[in-house]
This record gives C-alpha cells, structure tokens and sequence, in this order.
C-alpha cells in the first residue's frame, strides 16, 4: 500500500477554471503547499506568484500551453513555453493541434510537439501533452502515443478536464500500453475519489489532474489509517 505522500506526489492540483480570483489561486496555492503535492497547474499569468509563493516547498509551478483547444500557432506555443519557464514553471501542460490529429497530418503534430519538448527541455523545464481523448478515435492516441514517445516528450494525458469526458480506464490503458518506458501518462478528469485514484495508480499512472484534490487526499488519510 502506498503512503499519503507517495499518494499526494501523484496530484497536479489544478487551479485553470476560468471563474477562479487571484485570491482563490492562492488559497489553492496553500493547499498544494499544505498537502506537498507533486505540483500547481495554474493559469499562465500567474505562474509568477505561484513560483513565488511555493518556493521552498517540494511543489512545482507548472502551467498550461495552447489550451484549451490546442490551435495557437506552433511558436505562439513556444513563445507561451519560453514565458512560463522565464516566470519559474517547470512543467507545461501543452494541448496538441486537436484539428490536426484529425486530419492526419501527423508530420504537423509531431514538429507542433518536438518544438515545445525542444524549448521546454532546454530550459529545464518537463511536458505533458494533452491529447483531449474525447474527440479522438484509438487509432489517433495510438498515433500521439508513438509520435510523443519520439519527440521524447515526458507524459502523454488523457484530456484537459473541459471536454464532454476526461480520463477513463479503457483510454489509460491504451495510452500505457501504446506509450515507451520513458513517457508517464497522467490523467485528467474523472479521478475524484481514493477508490479512482488507486484504481488508475494500477495501471501505471503517475500524475492526475484535479481539482478535488483536498477531498481525495483526506479520504486517502482516513483509509490508509484503517488498513
């Protein structure tokens, strides 16, 4: 059985809902901190304050890149990339070209991609990219799978949270099983209960996405104390 800490190293506390004040990232920011989960994925105009404010904690700042629907200009996304690492980000959450997956113009994709893992790398920085499973067919993920294992980019994830569906158990099964050694697969989406989250942890899941992650990790608390 894992321990909580173990548990809280797999959350990105996600703090991108359009509504959210700037006095509600930082009560999300105390949150991170207090809980020593793996990192905040926050807004991009924040990711300054949000450095700031968890420098000195395990957490890590990490911010998203062409989201939510992945169209910007591939060095529009670079650009974004250069930003948020200039402003303390050390991981990007980068959302593919959807429109282009589609099309098959995996050539496309894949520069669309080596281009923010090239900058990101550079800069010390880690990315995971969003492949928004929702709209795809498996053959698609299966292609972003491969195309992402290339371009040596760090995590492979299931959606951005803001689509019809997120992470389900058939799609994170594939994206491991269709993914090398070297590329993690996150989950974002539907993972909101300690029951969920260890059921994708058996699958190989290293990182999830969440919003609830206060009310997971107090239920994790509890049941791990209960054997």
């Amino acid at each position: 059985m894992p321990t909580l800490a173990e548990l809280a190293k797999m959350f990105d506390h996600s703090l991108l809902q359009p509504q959210l004040t700037d006095d509600d990232l930082d009560r999300g920011l105390a949150v991170a901190a207090e809980y020593g989960v793996a990192s905040v994925c926050i807004k991009p105009y924040a990711v300054r304050r949000a450095a700031k404010l968890l420098a000195g904690t395990a957490v890590a700042a990490s911010t998203v890149i062409g989201f939510p629907h992945g169209g910007h200009l591939t060095r529009v996304k670079v650009f974004e990339s250069e930003q948020a690492i200039a402003d303390g980000a050390t991981e990007l959450d980068m959302v593919v070209n959807v429109g282009k997956v589609l099309s098959g113009e995996w050539n496309f994709v894949a520069d669309d991609v080596r281009a923010v893992v090239e900058v990101a790398h550079r800069g010390g920085a880690k990315v995971k990219v969003i492949f928004e499973n929702a709209y795809l067919k498996d053959e698609h993920k299966r292609e972003l799978c491969r195309v992402c294992g290339e371009v040596r980019a760090d995590w492979v994830k299931t959606s951005t949270g803001y689509a019809e569906t997120g992470a389900t158990i058939e799609d994170l099964k594939l994206m491991r099983e269709c993914s090398p050694p070297w590329v993690q697969v996150k989950a974002a989406g539907g993972v909101r209960t300690f029951e969920k989250l260890m059921e994708v942890r058996a699958i190989g899941v290293t990182r999830v996405g969440a919003t609830a992650t206060k009310t997971i990790l107090d239920d994790a608390k509890a049941k791990l104390a209960a054997g």
